[in-house]
């Protein structure tokens, strides 16, 4: 008989204006890092969501607020390896929003910039240069003379002319695990053929193909970025990872983050006054230096009036190759 095992993986994203952070851990013995994960006891644990929370904080001290399921992953071979006498193990993910990058206590804990597992994902500066350099190049080789491959390819990183969709996260990470670009198709290949050696080393990130992570969880975190991109455009979820009162520079700033495309100051003011989903505090920002800005609110009570959207994340400059 098949045993099964569920596990429950956390994406817990908080975000600055420099970069979108992801809370990771990492035991002594572990070379890469993971998502915080755990097992669900159906006969002790009351919920998944409460077991999540259980096994967030106990991994890293962090009490998370905002969660939402994401997604249940169980492909053979790519599945974490958390049950020696396990047959299969399906994961659970989660993502949590957090409005601050707090401090976590718990060792081999901390926060990591999600570009670190993907550098062609931040086109805030431009078109990442690995792309053309070290991607594209491949992926052209992989998919030689077949139209489905190289359509996939074309439309998920932006080539021969295509529009670039910041959506497509977890599609491009695909394409990179599926043309063995990642470090961790290969680790996979070994563990679905029952050979010895499922660990990896992590790879420099100077390597431009980005850190992997231990089990599926860089596949995870893919998916919970995508998730997150495209729900800012229909849900004002954004101010899940804003502080209570915020200049209107900081809030563009953050979703420029997340999104990884750099927007128009004058367009997001414009689209922040027809939505009115922010109302001025009259206070000012304490600051040394320059012109003090006024900080802001996001109107919580707008939620109870009419239906909200988000935020329009336009083409970012540079979106076509060759």
């Amino acid at each position: 008989m098949t045993q099964l095992v569920l596990g429950l993986s956390a994406v817990v994203v908080a975000a600055t204006e420099d970069a979108p952070f992801v809370l990771v851990t990492r035991d002594r013995d572990q070379a890469l890092t993971s998502l915080p994960f755990g097992l669900f006891d159906p006969a002790g644990d009351r919920t998944l969501e409460l077991t999540l929370r259980k096994w967030v904080t106990a991994q890293t001290g962090f009490e998370i607020g905002y969660v939402e399921q994401l997604y249940t992953f169980g492909d053979r071979g790519r599945e974490a390896p958390l049950a020696a006498d396990a047959d299969r193990v399906l994961s659970i993910g989660y993502l949590a929003l957090a409005p601050d990058k707090v401090t976590v206590v718990a060792a081999g804990a901390g926060w990591r910039d999600w570009y670190d597992y993907f550098p062609w994902e931040d086109w805030r500066n431009g078109r990442p240069a690995v792309i053309d350099a070290a991607i594209a190049p491949r992926l052209r080789e992989w998919a030689g003379a077949n139209p489905e491959r190289r359509d996939r390819a074309r439309l998920a990183f932006a080539l021969d002319g295509a529009a670039w969709n910041e959506e497509r996260a977890l599609e491009r990470y695909e394409l990179v695990y599926e043309a063995g670009l990642a470090p961790e198709a290969e680790r996979d290949a070994r563990r679905f053929e029952g050979r010895d050696g499922v660990e990896i080393e992590a790879t420099p990130i100077s390597a431009g193909l980005g850190e992997p992570m231990r089990s599926d969880h860089r596949r995870i975190l893919a998916t919970a970025i995508s998730r997150l991109r495209g729900k800012l455009k229909y849900r004002p979820v954004v101010f899940e990872l804003m502080p209570e009162r915020f200049t209107l520079l900081h809030l563009q700033r953050v979703v420029e983050a997340i999104s990884g495309i750099e927007l128009h100051k004058q367009n997001f003011r414009r689209l922040l006054e027809r939505g009115t989903l922010v109302v001025g505090t009259g206070e000012l920002e304490a600051r040394t230096g320059g012109r003090p800005a006024e900080l802001f609110r996001f109107r919580r009570e707008v939620l109870r009036e009419r239906p909200v959207g988000g935020f329009h994340v336009p083409a970012p400059k540079g979106a076509s190759g060759d």
